[in-house]
């Protein structure tokens, strides 16, 4: 008897805690909303990490392949700049019970399969932004805040603008003379 309860724990380790307590896939709310803060509904979102790419209508839910890679998302809309967003991948409550306990070929085989990650369930983008969204900061039942990290929409200067710190300069190579200021004065 007690070699067969053996036997059953050694086989549950060997697969890994995450495995046994997760699926491989979760579940993510996509919701857009214009800058205003109004909800836009149906908009077309793309999300895709090292295992897949998928798609779901903003105002959706979508299952999607666990993984230790971000999960980066894009959400378009005819009457709407684009969003886009990063959700990051964090570990989970099994890839530490498989730290603690010790279970080191579980702990691989999590990370392996993604069973050891977990993303933000909850996430809305803001057309013509992109963001950043981290599960730390998950509550239950509510979306995950976001952080904004920029536009989606580059800049142009106007007509007749002179170029100054908000618009954008024509790109151009770079060159050593450019990097010269670098240079200790000695080395010039």
């Amino acid at each position: 008897m007690l070699q067969r309860v053996l036997i059953a724990l050694a086989c549950v380790a060997a697969t890994g805690c995450a495995s046994v307590v997760n699926q491989s896939t979760q579940s993510i709310k996509v919701e857009t909303r214009t800058a205003a803060g109004a909800t836009v509904t149906g908009a077309a979102c793309k999300l895709a990490n090292d295992r897949e790419s998928l798609s779901v209508r903003s105002g959706g839910t979508v299952e999607v392949a666990r993984s230790g890679s971000d999960m980066q998302i894009t959400c378009t809309h005819p009457d709407q700049p684009d969003a886009s967003a990063r959700a990051i991948s964090r570990a989970n409550a099994g890839m530490y019970g498989n730290i603690i306990i010790g279970g080191a070929i579980g702990a691989i085989i999590d990370h392996n399969k993604g069973t050891a990650y977990t993303y933000p369930t909850w996430v809305q983008l803001v057309f013509g932004k992109a963001m950043l969204f981290d599960r730390n900061g998950e509550k239950d039942g509510e979306p995950v805040a976001g952080i904004v990290t920029g536009d989606t929409v580059a800049s142009t200067p106007s007509p007749g603008s002179a170029g100054g710190s908000n618009s954008q300069r024509p790109a151009r190579p770079v060159t050593l003379n450019d990097l010269s200021g670098l240079m200790p004065a000695a080395a010039r």
